[in-house]
């Protein structure tokens, strides 16, 4: 179930909110609905933390605009938010999407224009995910001082990327990890190892220290020198798996 993903329904009739959430169940997706009132609709977004929140435009005590912002308040993550309305307004819908909705939608509305919308709205969480973590694997490999010039930063900045995405490559980086990132820049396995290992040398004999011991603690100490490729990858790997944990299991 873990891996299912979380729907919310703000509407429990059942001519509409059980009719749909049934639907998406039969599509594997974890649904349940929950009342139109949007203090209740708050109340199980804040404690059930569905991945996405499919919400009419109008709620008791309230509206979606109002539903939004107060999650936004919460911190940390938040459900993607698909708001349904039955009027084709494109200053309600400018509105909404304005604070914070992926989608509108109109109702009438099947449950294949459900899923469809939730699969794109999803998709664009990745796309946008993928990209906040490259900014922040380039920001780490700065900090550890590995200069961009080198063909080993661009290396290993894939080498990072592509193993948060799917740790298994970390399994075997000979045969797996080194030829996805050969692959991706044209070259060989073994001039992204080569190329890998001059740019840990240059960090480690170049870099700050108090950075070093921030990310690798006591692998830093001289007598046990720098670590291996696998070791200093699989190691920035972790750190973002687990920053980044929520987000990744639905990527």
């Amino acid at each position: 179930m873990n891996d299912k993903v979380k729907v919310l329904i703000g509407d429990d009739s059942a001519e509409t909110g059980v009719s749909i959430a049934n639907k998406l169940r039969e599509r594997g997706m974890y649904a349940y609905t929950r009342r139109k009132d949007c203090s209740v609709i708050y109340e199980s977004i804040k404690n059930d933390s569905p991945d996405v929140a499919v919400l009419d435009i109008t709620a008791r005590n309230g509206d979606v605009v109002m539903i939004m912002k107060r999650v936004k308040e919460l911190g940390g993550k938040h459900p993607i938010f698909i708001v349904t309305s039955d009027h084709d307004n494109e200053f309600i819908e400018r509105q909404v999407m304005e604070n914070g909705a992926a989608k509108f939608l109109l109702r009438p509305y099947s449950a294949d224009d459900l899923c469809e919308a939730i699969s794109s709205a999803l998709g664009d969480r990745a796309n946008s995910l993928s990209s906040d973590m490259e900014i922040v694997v380039t920001d780490m490999i700065h900090q550890l001082g590995v200069p961009a010039h080198i063909k080993g930063y661009h290396y290993l900045r894939t080498a990072i990327l592509y193993s948060v995405k799917d740790s298994t490559l970390l399994d075997s980086v000979t045969k797996l990890l080194y030829p996805t990132v050969a692959g991706v820049h044209s070259t060989t396995s073994s001039r992204v190892e080569r190329a890998i290992r001059h740019a840990i040398e240059i960090a480690w004999d170049r870099g700050d220290v108090d950075t070093l011991n921030s990310f690798f603690g006591y692998t830093v100490d001289t007598g046990k020198g720098k670590p291996t490729n696998s070791e200093f990858i699989a190691l920035i790997t972790d750190k973002l798996r687990l920053r980044y944990k929520a987000a990744l299991n639905k990527v």
